[in-house]
Order: C-alpha cells, then structure tokens, then sequence
C-alpha cells in the first residue's frame, strides 16, 4: 500500500528542523539537517501507519490536498511517501 502525506517543516530556532504531519494526529519528527528531518518524518509516518493498521478497526485518515495547508512564516510542505507492506498470512 502506498501513502502520501503532506507534511509541515520548519527550522526551529535551536537549529533542528521539525515535522508535523496535519492530517496524522501527534505525528512528528526532528532532524540535524532537512534530508534528516524528511528521513524521519518517513520513519514516523510509517510508524503511525502501523500502529493504526493493527487496531481492530484501523482509521487512516485521507491526505490533506497541499494547498489547503496554511502554513505560518517560515514553514514548507513536502509529500512524504510511505510504503506499507502487509505481511500477515504471507506464504514464502
């Protein structure tokens, strides 16, 4: 299964760059550079999904379109893809 989601980043004024994911609740990442923040952001991302997809009724919730994102000074939107393999009743 693939997602994509769009998700918020921003320096902060540390020096990390943060992530949040709008449309995944408490879903966030940090990183030293943005490709560590985007590397992390993915990691979480498919941590959220997996989570979810073990629930006895998983809720994954629509990606929100980009250009509805209001974002505040100094903040940009990348899609963050995640592949999602489900692996259970898988015969090798």
């Amino acid at each position: 299964m693939r997602f994509v989601y769009p998700a918020v980043i921003r320096r902060q004024d540390d020096g990390l760059w943060h992530a949040r994911f709008p449309d995944l609740a408490m879903c966030e990442a940090t990183g030293d550079s943005i490709d560590d923040v985007l590397r992390s952001a993915n990691l979480a991302a498919y941590d959220w999904i997996d989570l979810e997809m073990h629930e006895e009724e998983p809720d994954i919730p629509p990606a929100s379109q980009v250009e509805d994102i209001e974002l505040a000074e100094g903040e940009m939107v990348r899609s963050i893809l995640v592949i999602y393999r489900i692996l259970d009743g898988w015969d090798e």
